[in-house]
């Protein structure tokens, strides 16, 4: 059953008709995903403070409910080491159209780039979506799809049916991932989608990073259906 609080941000965000990252992530942290220690700020000091609560590295996106592909209007600063490169992140991204404020995280190291997506099929329903994320997703196409919701033995084939499972194994040295955090991560997403079904026409978690002690989302994209 979908909680109040979830339902709440998804009506407040109905004029956009899109859920901004920083309300997605709320979503997802309800549901029991992990996501990276974050702040929204309204000024430099604020950022400067959560900063240093956290500690360099961080990463900085601008939040506007103009903007749904961030990358686009160059709304990510990454590698962010110092106060001073924190505040000239403020000053670029204050300028970009409709903005509201800032997010700034912990930024997250090593591990592998899956993504996460859910869409709703007017014949089969919710529909999970496991596969190569960050910039390969376009390039490699390697994904799986299964009908929500979906227990351990869907979330087991769906990794097995990529090509590049090898990688989550450990190849060549490298370590495996938390197999097992993976499985639990797509078996929430899968129950969080179901009960979405009719409120929401797409998901994207891209990229959600697995190490080999957790999986967490990196960032979360939204849309909602038109007449939710």
């Amino acid at each position: 059953m979908l909680k109040d609080e979830i339902r709440n941000i998804l009506s407040a965000s109905k004029k956009w008709g899109w859920v901004m990252e920083p309300d997605a992530k709320h979503v997802f942290s309800i549901a029991g995903l992990y996501v990276p220690r974050f702040a929204v700020v309204n000024n430099p000091n604020e950022a400067a403070v959560f900063a240093d609560d956290i500690g360099y590295p961080v990463v900085a996106k601008v939040v506007s409910p103009e903007v749904i592909h961030k990358s686009e209007v160059k709304g990510v600063v990454v590698g962010i080491e110092t106060r001073d490169q924190l505040e000239q992140a403020f000053a670029g991204l204050q300028q970009i159209k409709g903005f509201s404020g800032m997010l700034v995280e912990e930024m997250l190291v090593g591990g592998i780039e899956l993504i996460i997506g859910g869409t709703m099929d007017y014949q089969f329903g919710p529909m999970v979506l496991l596969g190569i994320g960050g910039v390969g997703v376009e390039i490699y196409r390697d994904t799986s799809l299964r009908m929500a919701p979906i227990d351990m033995n869907d979330a087991l084939a769906m990794i097995n049916g990529l090509k590049a499972h090898r990688l989550l194994e450990g190849y060549r040295g490298t370590s495996p991932i938390a197999m097992d955090e993976l499985c639990k991560t797509l078996m929430i997403f899968s129950e969080l989608l179901t009960d979405l079904d009719g409120l929401i026409e797409t998901i994207d978690l891209n990229p959600v990073i697995c190490t080999s002690h957790r999986c967490i989302i990196a960032d979360a994209r939204i849309i909602l259906a038109k007449k939710g």
